[in-house]
């Protein structure tokens, strides 16, 4: 019987003990129920199910997101033992609602008027891997996490598996990195694996800047441990003995429930010295970014975790083979480490047959903007915008029309809403003038002026630039000016030609990711939505005028 079967068997008898109960009661306690004060909610629960002398047979229990934010404050009703009452989901719920709540489970019956339907397209269509535990599990309680399969994947890996196994299985599994680039994960990892140097380090990526992103954010505060796990086996795979996670510090609710689990997984031998009774070492350390959206930028990151001024560096050498202070670094985001263990619980070949040929498993979108269901989802590769939109999300606000949806953050693209039919993986939305980025999906409804959505977009580049390169630094201030003052009406075409040309040349000369793509929310408006942007010209549409590239 190996450590990890002790441990297991131990959290199998705690959760043993919650089976006692009639039903669970899960309260949301993710930022965005926080927010609206979910904490205080599951406060009055605790205290009203004690006062009843029904904590016997309701048990209470703090969650994570449970995704459909919009609806928050979100409290799940489970039945454990008594089947009496299905699954029952209750939106909006306020403190004054607790009462009526218990008394209504107490007698076997919902509140109707706070019950949010659970058979509607925004659960039914999602397929959730990383998002399998979120708003289930207590994000604090390492036994619960451990109980639903846990550290399994990692306990297999050092046990059953050689490092050069578990490359080939990441691998095979297809999965691309989900920060943004979509670069091959099994291929990164068998490079810094083949690296040579004694000393290797494994960072996980959690500076999340996107406007309207919150993916990382959410899975931190309703999953950690399987984030670390997912660390935990890349560092045995590439044979590195210490990690970092960086991580913003505008995210203190994720950064307290690292630090938890952290602690937890150092107590249950999960990380430290000989992990699990092997000869395998590796502890990983929380860095604080301090909010500069080019730290998500390897390099600028990695400059950042040592200490120095957050700015990128150019490439090659890669962190591959010359990374944090000098070693060979593997760097993913947190989604892709979410994926790890399911895909070595599970197989490679049940990974890869979920989502398109090139675009493997599923994705994390966080749904924000002009949408009734604004919230975090997760759908297989491939599925379609207007099945995000109009069946996942809802559709945009009653009496208005879908405009554009943008992808990618500030360095993606506005997609036309005449291509709501289009397929979401990495080659497609790259063919439509966007990308993939780390998730966030902001829909822009037809009372938004797409001139001042590229204004915002370009602010926001502008002063997030670290300064280092003089494309980026200077390039971005024009490009702002320039888009300012079509937007006020006192431009010409002359201007217009000026941003289109400053558009290419930042985007061609700059040093990293941010500068090279701060053009795009311009071009990519100018492309489909040209008409608003003459129309606030003072010559008009005067002449034929290039088109944006």
């Amino acid at each position: 019987m190996t450590l990890y079967d002790d441990l297991r068997s131990m959290a199998d008898t705690e959760h043993e003990k919650e089976r006692r109960y009639g039903y669970c009661l899960r309260v949301c306690t993710a930022a965005a129920c926080v927010s609206q004060h979910s904490d205080s909610i599951k406060k009055a629960f605790d205290a009203e199910v004690k006062a009843r002398g029904l904590d016997e047979q309701i048990q209470v229990k703090g969650v994570g997101c449970m995704g459909l934010c919009a609806a928050g404050p979100l409290v799940m009703i489970d039945p454990v033992r008594d089947n009496t009452l299905g699954p029952t989901l209750y939106e909006k719920v306020t403190v004054e609602d607790v009462p009526e709540i218990v008394d209504a489970l107490a007698q076997k019956q919902v509140v109707e008027r706070l019950e949010r339907k659970m058979d509607i397209p925004f659960f039914q269509r999602q397929v959730r891997i990383v998002l399998e535990n979120s708003g289930i599990i207590d994000p604090e309680n390492v036994d619960d996490y451990i109980a639903a399969d846990g550290y399994q994947a990692f306990s297999h890996a050092l046990t059953s598996m050689s490092p050069a196994d578990v490359v080939k299985e990441i691998t095979a599994s297809g999965l691309r990195g989900r920060g943004g680039g979509g670069y091959p994960t099994g291929l990164k990892w068998s490079t810094v694996a083949k690296a040579s140097g004694d000393v290797k380090y494994v960072i996980c990526n959690a500076d999340e800047g996107d406007p309207g992103a919150f993916m990382d954010r959410s899975v931190l505060e309703s999953d950690p441990h399987r984030v670390l796990e997912g660390m935990c086996i890349a560092a045995y795979a590439i044979g590195a003995s210490k990690g970092y996670v960086y991580v913003r510090a505008e995210y203190p609710l994720a950064i307290d429930r690292l630090k938890t689990a952290l602690k937890q997984a150092k107590r249950k031998n999960l990380l430290g010295h000989s992990i699990l009774n092997t000869e395998f070492d590796f502890d990983i350390e929380i860095r604080l970014g301090a909010g500069a959206f080019v730290c998500g930028e390897e390099t600028a990151l990695m400059a950042s975790v040592e200490g120095r001024r957050g700015q990128p560096r150019p490439r090659p050498p890669y962190p591959s083979d010359h990374g944090l202070w000098g070693k060979p670094t593997l760097v993913n985001n947190v989604e892709s480490y979410a994926n790890v263990a399911t895909i070595l619980r599970k197989g490679a070949d049940w990974f890869a047959g979920i989502g398109t040929e090139k675009s493997k498993g599923t994705k994390v979108f966080a749904l924000a903007g002009q949408i009734e269901n604004t919230g975090l989802i997760e759908v297989p590769m491939g599925v379609t915008l207007r099945e995000i939109v109009y069946d996942i999300g809802g559709g945009t606000p009653q009496g208005t029309e879908l405009k554009a949806i943008q992808t990618g953050g500030p360095s993606g693209g506005c997609i036309p809403a005449d291509l709501i039919d289009l397929p979401v993986d990495y080659e497609s939305l790259v063919k439509a003038g966007s990308f993939m980025g780390s998730g966030g999906m902001i829909i822009i409804d037809n009372t938004a002026d797409m001139v001042n959505v590229a204004k915002y977009f370009m602010d926001f580049c502008k002063s997030e630039s670290c300064g280092k390169c003089i494309p980026c630094r200077v390039g971005t201030a024009h490009m702002y000016n320039l888009i300012d003052k079509i937007d006020r009406g006192q431009a010409t075409h002359a201007d217009l030609d000026l941003l289109l040309s400053l558009c290419d040349l930042v985007a061609n000369t700059s040093l990293c990711g941010l500068g090279k793509a701060s053009p795009n929310a311009i071009l990519s408006t100018l492309r489909v939505f040209r008409n608003e942007y003459e129309a606030k010209l003072l010559d008009g549409h005067v002449g034929a005028q290039p088109e944006a590239k």
